[in-house]
């Protein structure tokens, strides 16, 4: 049978969590692969259960506690990471102080942004949802913004995390540079290169806008355009 990359890399980390499950189950204290791969599986079922997301995260903090692993696992696994595929969507989940240690001895990553902020207005029927680690100048298209200005940028809001807006919400919301390679693959598929290629950013605003993304250029809304219906029922899906 012919698997996905995707489906590889599932049955790989439920192995890995049931090998740790026995290991765990003849009373030896998890090491740092075997806790991740306990808590990550975890995640991923809760996902296929119907949990949301919140509910999943939390359910999974609770699996592990500090004596079912090594000492210095708690040192070296702050969070877990998983993408696990929900009833909306795969979802990126990070579960933070897994084995629930005492406020003061958990240590929490702090989420910085560089003073910038941009306004969101969702102009949609249903409430949408913006990831931390979505490109902001590919959002879903019935959420108006200025795009030039969130081109290059995400939300600079807890890892993992998601900002719902309901019907007619107006929020402003910082943001911060895409760090790393600034490399954009995939989303709505008008990028696919560096987003620090000036060509490549015009042709793809240009795109973006043509395809009815809302807009706001030079302080003015750009609404849908004739035709662009299409467009933007085959690309809503692919916009989370």
């Amino acid at each position: 049978m012919a698997l996905t990359p995707g489906e590889s890399d599932r049955l790989l980390l439920f192995t890995q969590s049931q090998l740790a499950e026995q290991r765990r189950a003849r009373g030896l204290r998890l090491n740092v692969p075997e806790a991740t791969a306990i808590i990550a599986n975890a995640v991923c079922e809760f996902a296929r259960d119907g949990l949301s997301l919140p509910q999943a995260r939390a359910a999974a903090g609770e699996i592990l506690d500090v004596d079912a692993v090594m000492p210095e696992v708690i040192t070296v696994v702050t969070e877990v990471r998983v993408e696990a595929r929900f009833d909306d969507g795969t979802r990126l989940v990070i579960v933070r102080n897994p084995f629930g240690l005492a406020t003061e001895d958990a240590v929490e990553p702090q989420e910085v942004h560089e003073g910038k902020f941009i306004t969101i207005v969702n102009e949609g029927s249903t409430p949408i949802g913006i990831t931390s680690h979505i490109h902001l100048a590919e959002v879903n298209p019935r959420l108006r913004l200025d795009r030039a200005a969130a081109y290059g940028h995400q939300l600079a809001t807890d890892t993992g995390s998601v900002v719902w807006l309901s019907p007619n919400d107006r929020v402003e919301l910082p943001m911060r540079a895409i760090a790393g390679d600034r490399v954009m693959v995939g989303n709505t598929g008008v990028i696919d290169g560096s987003l620090d290629d000036a060509a490549l950013r015009e042709r793809a605003l240009v795109l973006l806008r043509a395809c009815g993304y809302l807009d706001i250029v030079d302080g003015d809304p750009v609404g849908l355009i004739a035709g662009a219906e299409v467009a933007v029922e085959n690309l809503m899906g692919r916009n989370r």
